[in-house]
């Protein structure tokens, strides 16, 4: 067994996302990591576990890009959670992957995070992640998820911050951490108002002074 898959030998609770997470990292047989394989894993907590999985790494520093890679599968999601539609991923999107290496090195700064939030899960105020309160979790969510793909300053880590919340909320049916993402969701929508109409009054200056 390699040094890496040894980090991930016998770590973690193997029946929570963190440890799914692990245990894929650590397979050896495998020489990438699709989408559609931690959809296969995920079973019957695909909601949540994948938009956990993808709003994750926007919180952490990541290369440039990597919130418009995604963004993408976050916006079909929560648009399938608003519509109160069973996970579903088009084959586009189910086939992206990434070399086994790179996906482990990815989970081993996201575990940390997750097992933290992990710990302080347990079901309560479940109306609140249940339909119709759902419903308008997607909507939220899918609101923050275009955001989070678009190029704006400073407009992806409270987006991400918010979506991670709806995801843990999703994973356990605990409404307390819905209602900590509503308020990170209408925190970070108030901070990319303000930093696009900056930029726009940046560049209406700017327009001015080329024609004054």
């Amino acid at each position: 067994m390699g040094e890496k898959a040894q980090d991930f030998a016998g770590c973690g609770d193997d029946s929570r996302l963190s440890g799914i997470l692990r245990r894929l990292a650590g397979d050896e047989s495998r020489e990438r990591i699709s989408i559609g394989d931690l959809f296969d894993a995920m079973g019957d907590r695909a909601f949540g576990a994948l938009i956990l999985i993808f709003a994750l790494p926007n919180i952490i520093p990541t290369p440039p890009g990597t919130s418009a890679v995604t963004g993408a599968p976050l916006v079909f999601l929560l648009a399938q959670l608003m519509l109160g539609l069973k996970p579903w991923l088009p084959r586009i999107i189910a086939a992206r992957s990434l070399a086994r290496a790179d996906f482990a090195a990815l989970v081993q700064r996201m575990v940390p995070w997750l097992e933290r939030g992990e710990r302080l899960l347990r079901p309560r105020l479940s109306f609140l992640v249940e339909r119709p309160a759902e419903h308008l979790l997607g909507a939220i969510g899918l609101v923050l998820a275009v955001i989070l793909a678009l190029p704006i300053p400073l407009g992806n880590i409270l987006p991400a911050i918010a979506l991670t919340l709806f995801a843990f909320a999703l994973l356990e049916k605990d409404g307390v951490y819905a209602l900590a993402g509503v308020i990170v969701a209408i925190l970070s929508l108030a901070v990319v108002a303000g930093v696009i109409f900056a930029l726009a009054k940046a560049a209406l200056l700017v327009f001015a002074a080329a024609f004054s």
